[in-house]
Protein backbone atom coordinates (compact mmCIF):
# COMPACT_ATOMS: atom_id res chain seq x y z
CA UNK A 1 0.00 0.00 0.00
CA UNK A 2 2.64 2.62 0.92
CA UNK A 3 4.67 2.09 -2.57
CA UNK A 4 1.71 3.07 -4.64
CA UNK A 5 1.59 6.21 -2.36
CA UNK A 6 5.33 7.23 -3.37
CA UNK A 7 5.98 9.35 -5.83
CA UNK A 8 9.81 9.72 -6.90
CA UNK A 9 9.34 13.69 -8.17
CA UNK A 10 7.47 15.67 -6.05
CA UNK A 11 6.58 19.55 -7.32
CA UNK A 12 7.50 22.42 -4.59
CA UNK A 13 7.32 25.59 -5.08
CA UNK A 14 7.52 25.09 -9.02
CA UNK A 15 10.64 22.72 -8.53
CA UNK A 16 10.97 19.42 -8.58
CA UNK A 17 12.33 17.43 -5.84
CA UNK A 18 14.06 14.00 -5.17
CA UNK A 19 11.10 11.96 -3.77
CA UNK A 20 14.18 9.36 -2.27
CA UNK A 21 15.54 12.36 -0.25
CA UNK A 22 14.86 13.56 3.43
CA UNK A 23 12.38 16.40 3.00
CA UNK A 24 15.14 18.84 5.05
CA UNK A 25 17.69 18.31 2.56
CA UNK A 26 15.61 17.74 -0.63
CA UNK A 27 13.84 21.95 -0.06
CA UNK A 28 17.42 22.65 -0.53
CA UNK A 29 17.25 22.36 -4.06
CA UNK A 30 15.02 25.51 -4.44
CA UNK A 31 16.56 28.71 -5.32
CA UNK A 32 16.43 30.99 -2.59
CA UNK A 33 15.84 27.83 0.33
CA UNK A 34 18.75 27.47 2.77
CA UNK A 35 19.02 25.11 5.46
CA UNK A 36 17.89 27.26 7.99
CA UNK A 37 14.83 28.35 6.21
CA UNK A 38 14.15 24.86 5.34
CA UNK A 39 14.07 23.51 8.71
CA UNK A 40 11.83 26.64 9.88
CA UNK A 41 9.42 25.54 7.10
CA UNK A 42 9.30 22.22 7.78
CA UNK A 43 8.57 22.70 11.67
CA UNK A 44 5.83 25.58 10.83
CA UNK A 45 4.43 23.05 8.42
CA UNK A 46 4.12 20.27 11.03
CA UNK A 47 6.11 17.92 8.41
CA UNK A 48 8.71 15.53 9.98
CA UNK A 49 12.30 16.59 8.84
CA UNK A 50 13.33 13.04 8.22
CA UNK A 51 10.34 12.00 6.11
CA UNK A 52 11.44 11.10 2.41
CA UNK A 53 9.88 13.54 0.30
CA UNK A 54 7.88 11.13 -1.73
CA UNK A 55 5.97 9.51 1.25
CA UNK A 56 4.68 13.01 1.78
CA UNK A 57 0.65 12.87 0.67
CA UNK A 58 -0.93 15.91 -1.22
CA UNK A 59 -2.22 18.06 1.84
CA UNK A 60 1.53 17.89 3.52
CA UNK A 61 2.70 19.45 0.19
CA UNK A 62 0.24 22.19 -0.32
CA UNK A 63 1.23 23.25 3.17
CA UNK A 64 4.59 23.11 2.94
CA UNK A 65 4.06 25.13 -0.65
CA UNK A 66 1.86 27.85 1.07
CA UNK A 67 4.61 28.26 4.38
CA UNK A 68 7.29 28.42 1.88
CA UNK A 69 5.76 31.65 -0.22
CA UNK A 70 4.19 32.96 2.64
CA UNK A 71 6.20 32.42 5.93
CA UNK A 72 5.37 35.37 7.87
CA UNK A 73 1.60 34.35 7.45
CA UNK A 74 2.52 31.17 9.46
CA UNK A 75 4.09 33.28 11.97
CA UNK A 76 8.21 32.74 10.82
CA UNK A 77 10.03 35.65 12.58
CA UNK A 78 11.23 38.25 9.67
CA UNK A 79 15.14 37.69 10.42
CA UNK A 80 15.04 35.00 8.72
CA UNK A 81 13.35 36.56 5.62
CA UNK A 82 15.94 37.77 2.51
CA UNK A 83 13.99 40.63 1.70
CA UNK A 84 13.71 42.95 4.35
CA UNK A 85 12.22 46.45 4.00
CA UNK A 86 12.46 47.04 0.21
CA UNK A 87 13.04 49.77 -1.39
CA UNK A 88 9.81 50.59 -3.29
CA UNK A 89 7.44 48.95 -1.07
CA UNK A 90 9.17 48.45 2.55
CA UNK A 91 7.71 45.20 2.91
CA UNK A 92 9.51 41.71 4.32
CA UNK A 93 9.02 39.26 2.03
CA UNK A 94 11.08 35.97 0.90
CA UNK A 95 11.96 35.60 -3.19
CA UNK A 96 12.90 32.74 -4.44
CA UNK A 97 13.56 31.29 -7.93
CA UNK A 98 13.23 34.05 -10.46
CA UNK A 99 11.99 36.90 -8.86
CA UNK A 100 15.32 36.71 -6.42
CA UNK A 101 18.05 36.88 -9.65
CA UNK A 102 15.14 39.31 -11.45
CA UNK A 103 15.28 41.35 -8.03
CA UNK A 104 19.55 41.41 -7.61
CA UNK A 105 19.98 42.28 -11.03
CA UNK A 106 17.21 45.74 -10.33
CA UNK A 107 19.01 45.82 -7.10
CA UNK A 108 22.42 46.35 -9.21
CA UNK A 109 21.16 48.86 -11.78
CA UNK A 110 19.68 51.21 -9.39
CA UNK A 111 23.23 51.41 -7.25
CA UNK A 112 24.58 51.83 -10.72
CA UNK A 113 22.09 54.43 -12.00
CA UNK A 114 22.56 56.78 -8.73
CA UNK A 115 26.29 56.16 -9.17
CA UNK A 116 26.85 54.90 -5.94
CA UNK A 117 30.05 53.73 -4.86
CA UNK A 118 29.10 49.82 -4.57
CA UNK A 119 27.44 50.72 -8.39
CA UNK A 120 30.56 51.70 -9.41
CA UNK A 121 32.90 48.93 -8.38
CA UNK A 122 30.16 46.29 -9.98
CA UNK A 123 30.48 48.40 -13.20
CA UNK A 124 33.96 48.00 -12.68
CA UNK A 125 33.94 44.39 -11.64
CA UNK A 126 35.82 45.11 -8.54
CA UNK A 127 35.52 43.57 -5.07
CA UNK A 128 32.63 45.89 -3.42
CA UNK A 129 33.36 45.26 0.62
CA UNK A 130 37.31 46.49 1.33
CA UNK A 131 39.01 43.12 0.13
CA UNK A 132 42.60 43.21 -1.39
CA UNK A 133 42.71 43.65 -5.41
CA UNK A 134 46.74 43.67 -5.49
CA UNK A 135 46.92 39.33 -5.09
CA UNK A 136 43.05 38.65 -5.96
CA UNK A 137 40.64 39.37 -8.20
CA UNK A 138 43.30 39.23 -11.20
CA UNK A 139 40.69 37.05 -13.65
CA UNK A 140 38.43 40.40 -14.07
CA UNK A 141 41.89 42.16 -15.36
CA UNK A 142 41.49 40.00 -18.61
CA UNK A 143 44.85 38.45 -20.63
CA UNK A 144 47.73 39.85 -18.70
CA UNK A 145 51.50 39.28 -20.13
CA UNK A 146 53.98 39.07 -17.07
CA UNK A 147 57.43 40.34 -17.43
CA UNK A 148 59.46 38.55 -20.21
CA UNK A 149 63.08 38.00 -20.38
CA UNK A 150 65.16 40.47 -22.55
CA UNK A 151 66.01 38.92 -25.87
CA UNK A 152 69.49 39.15 -26.84
CA UNK A 153 71.08 41.49 -29.64
CA UNK A 154 71.40 38.88 -31.90
CA UNK A 155 68.16 37.71 -31.90
CA UNK A 156 66.62 41.13 -32.49
CA UNK A 157 68.58 41.46 -35.52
Amino acid sequence: MAEQEFRHIVRIVNTDLDGNKPILHALRKIKGVSFMYANMACSLSGINKTAKTGYLNDAQVGKLDETLRNPVKFGAPIWILNRRKDVETGEDSHLMLGDLDFTKSNDIKRLQMIRSRRGMRHAAKLPLRGQRTRSNFRKNKGKVQGIGKKKAATERK
